[in-house]
C-alpha cells in the first residue's frame, strides 16, 4: 500500500505542473499585453511631459514664479498671473493662465487633444489670448492630453 502511494504522490506532483504551465501559456499573452499596454501608456506620458517642459514651454504661463522669476516647483502647471500684458487693448485677453494639472476645467482627454491639434475649444471658439492655436499631430496631442492628465 505504501509503495502505490509513493508512486501516486510523483504524478500528481507532475500533474500539478502541467495545469501550472497551460496556464501559463493561456495566460502570457494577456498579461503581456497588459504590461505592453502600461508601458505604451507611461511611455506617451513621457512624450507629453517632454512637450509640455522643453518644447511648447506650457509652464512660462501656466506655472507661478517666485520673487526671483523662477517657476515654483509646487505649483507645476496650476495657473498663474501672465506675465505679460499687451501694450494695446487686446479683445478677449486673459490676464491668467488655467490650470492645467489633472486636465483643463471641463475638458475631457478627448477634448484637449482635439483643442490641441485644432486650435478650438470645445464650445468652439479659439482659446482666449496669448494662448497660441497649437496644431499639434494627433501623437503629440494625444501626449500633452495624457501627461496632463496624469498630473494630481
Amino acid at each position: 500500500m505504501m509503495e502505490r502511494n509513493a508512486l501516486r504522490a510523483p504524478a500528481a506532483f507532475a500533474r500539478r505542473a502541467l495545469n501550472g504551465l497551460c496556464a501559463l501559456t493561456i495566460l502570457a499573452p494577456i498579461l503581456t499585453h497588459a504590461a505592453t499596454a502600461a508601458d505604451q501608456r507611461s511611455m506617451l506620458i513621457a512624450h507629453g511631459n517632454y512637450i509640455v517642459h522643453k518644447v511648447g514651454m506650457c509652464i512660462d504661463c501656466h506655472t507661478p514664479k517666485d520673487a526671483h522669476g523662477q517657476p515654483i516647483a509646487a505649483e507645476d502647471l496650476r495657473g498663474a498671473t501672465l506675465p505679460m500684458q499687451p501694450n494695446v487693448p487686446i479683445p478677449g485677453w486673459a490676464p491668467r493662465s488655467v490650470n492645467l494639472a489633472g486636465l483643463p476645467a471641463g475638458y475631457t482627454e478627448a477634448q484637449l487633444v482635439t483643442f490641441l491639434e485644432t486650435g478650438v475649444t470645445p464650445r468652439g471658439t479659439p482659446a482666449s489670448p496669448p494662448m497660441p492655436s497649437y496644431r499639434l499631430n494627433e501623437n503629440d496631442a494625444r501626449a500633452v492630453a495624457a501627461y496632463l492628465h496624469s498630473i494630481n
